[in-house]
């Protein structure tokens, strides 16, 4: 195992140079949940699911992710690029004009590893839920996986899709909530208090799970576990603690990096603070 937490590391930092690249390129993103989740990113796609890059839109026989909060795509870009899914200098388009690399994931265009149009907060759990559904009615035994923000549980969305799953037992599915405890306009706390997560979650009929989103060891474990219980009739949800622009030393535990893109000297202080082990594009 320790072999492959080094590789995933090495993979991790990669993929934080590009998530500042891509933001700095075109003074436009969000790097900040980018870099928080991006452990979690690198170890789905590079340990725990079973997924193809030739990509076929409807999943079936393999695993499937929906990311939710689609504002932290440079993360989702980099991962899937270099997980095979696309060339990688097409992580150069970023934000361009005609690009297949939007601010937010989109589906016309036909960018792979992408099934669902993202961003609108709120929706990416109901989406995950239908897909498990008709996992379940294939009786394809895969796991379908949902990112949502911790801000992003402000959406009613998130628990009218939350009584659904419970209700059906949609027992294939893994909802995972980046609770770094900020969002766009200061500390969740500041805004809308999110209470009792657990508690909340729990209620709905989840089976509830904690883990440390920047340990690569309590990454993989606490998916395992919590894939181990699929077929038990409940869905299972995994809080997931993490830090805001993790990985840049300014960029730590703060909003204000939530939709900021870092100037020339901040791009270059940031990039001298992560390891190039793959190569930029």
């Amino acid at each position: 195992m320790s072999d492959n937490i080094a590789k995933l590391t090495s993979i991790a930092s990669q993929i934080r140079r590009d998530i500042i690249r891509q933001v700095a390129a075109v003074n436009s993103g969000h790097p900040g949940g980018s870099l928080g989740c991006t452990d979690l990113f690198t170890a789905l796609y590079f340990h725990i699911m079973d997924h193809n890059p030739s990509f076929n839109m409807d999943g079936k026989n393999e695993d499937v992710f929906f990311l939710s909060n689609g504002h932290i795509s440079p993360v989702w870009y980099s991962t899937l690029a270099r997980a095979g899914y696309f060339p990688v200098d097409e992580l150069n388009t970023f934000r361009k004009l005609n690009s297949r690399l939007q601010g937010h994931p989109a589906t016309h265009e036909g960018l792979p590893g992408i099934r669902i149009a993202s961003g609108s907060l709120g929706q990416g759990l109901s989406a995950a839920i239908g897909l498990a559904l008709a996992k379940k009615l294939d009786g394809d035994g895969k796991t379908v996986y949902c990112l949502m923000g911790d801000g992003e549980l402000q959406e009613g969305q998130i628990w009218e899709a939350a009584m659904f799953g419970a209700h059906n037992k949609v027992d294939n599915l893994i909802g995972i909530v980046d609770w770094n405890g900020q969002q766009i306009d200061g500390p969740n706390d500041e805004v809308i208090s999110l209470g009792d997560l657990e508690g909340k979650w729990t209620s709905f009929g989840w089976e509830t799970h904690h883990m440390d989103g920047h340990n690569f060891d309590s990454i993989i474990n606490t998916i395992e576990k919590a894939k181990a219980n699929n077929g038990n009739g409940k869905p299972q949800v995994i809080l997931m603690k993490t830090e805001m622009g993790q990985g840049v030393d300014f960029m730590v535990g703060t909003h204000k990096w939530h939709g900021k893109a870092p100037n020339a000297e901040q791009t270059e202080i940031a990039l001298n603070q992560l390891e190039q082990t793959l190569g930029d594009y």
